[in-house]
């Protein structure tokens, strides 16, 4: 994938497989610890323990139709080859917290992309899902929440 936000994209449409009625992402940007990190939460089905030490083989796939899971895998080696990682964190019930952290100044590390277009594509697809995205950077805060818009 070409920048951070398709990773996004992909990992919410995860959630979005999985039920899940409210997504969150978060990003923080800290230049000054030289780390960037995103964060998507959902409430969806989950996986079990089993489940989550295979979803970052590339090979392996909950979808049905035989298409591979590459999705967190990717971004995986991505977080990695920019001096990062990623950590999930799922149970059968409560969700699934993807957070993936990279290192600023690596050289290996993607930009950004557009990810308030990537929120507004999330948002027009599934309106009923609840989406929430908050950006903090330095002093600088962004919380959008797509009930909050709602009449």
């Amino acid at each position: 994938m070409e920048d951070l936000s398709l990773h996004i994209l992909d990992i919410a449409e995860n959630a979005i497989r999985a039920k899940a009625k409210r997504i969150t992402v978060e990003i923080s940007e800290d230049e000054r610890k030289d780390r960037l990190t995103v964060c998507i939460k959902d409430d969806g089905e989950g996986m079990d323990r089993e489940t989550v030490e295979k979803v970052l083989d590339p090979f392996f796939t909950t979808k049905h139709g035989g298409k591979v899971g590459l999705g967190l895998a990717l971004l995986s080696q991505a977080a990695q080859q920019a001096g990062g990682d990623i950590e999930i964190d799922s149970k059968p019930g409560n969700g699934t917290e993807v957070t993936a952290v990279f290192r600023f100044s690596h050289p290996d590390m993607k930009p950004m992309g557009d990810v308030l277009e990537t929120m507004a594509t999330l948002i027009a697809g599934n309106p009923s899902i609840r989406f929430v995205y908050d950006h903090k950077r330095g002093d600088h805060h962004l919380h959008f929440d797509s009930y909050q818009c709602r009449e």
